[in-house]
């Protein structure tokens, strides 16, 4: 299947399982950014936080989808449970993508759960 048909939970997944592998695949990392960045509000909060650890960990360029990101999930991080917003900061952190409203929001967010 072309990336165009793969859902969100596919996209992160793919980002997800290269990452892990240690397998470089540059291309293939700006295809998933380029897909899906236009369809961040079909991501859950995994798929968020699986797409930036991804893209984090594979050490690929991607501030526009890390922005996007950042936009799209921050009224959202009410439905993150505490590893989602754990990796999502660490993910932006490694990639050093600013993200100062993003680490605000995650701060105020998380810290009622402690």
């Amino acid at each position: 299947p072309r990336l165009g048909e793969f859902t969100a939970q596919a996209l992160a997944n793919t980002a997800w399982a290269f990452a892990s592998a240690d397998v470089p695949a540059t291309e293939l990392f700006e295809a998933i950014a380029a897909e899906a960045q236009p369809r961040l509000r079909e991501f859950n909060e995994q798929d968020f936080a699986n797409t930036a650890w991804a893209f984090a960990t594979a050490d690929v360029p991607a501030t526009g989808l890390f922005e996007a990101i950042a936009a799209e999930a921050q009224p959202r991080l009410g439905e993150f449970n505490p590893q989602n917003l754990t990796n999502t900061t660490w993910a932006f952190a490694t990639a050093d993508v600013p993200a100062t409203g993003l680490f605000e929001a995650i701060a105020a967010e998380a810290q009622p759960r402690l």
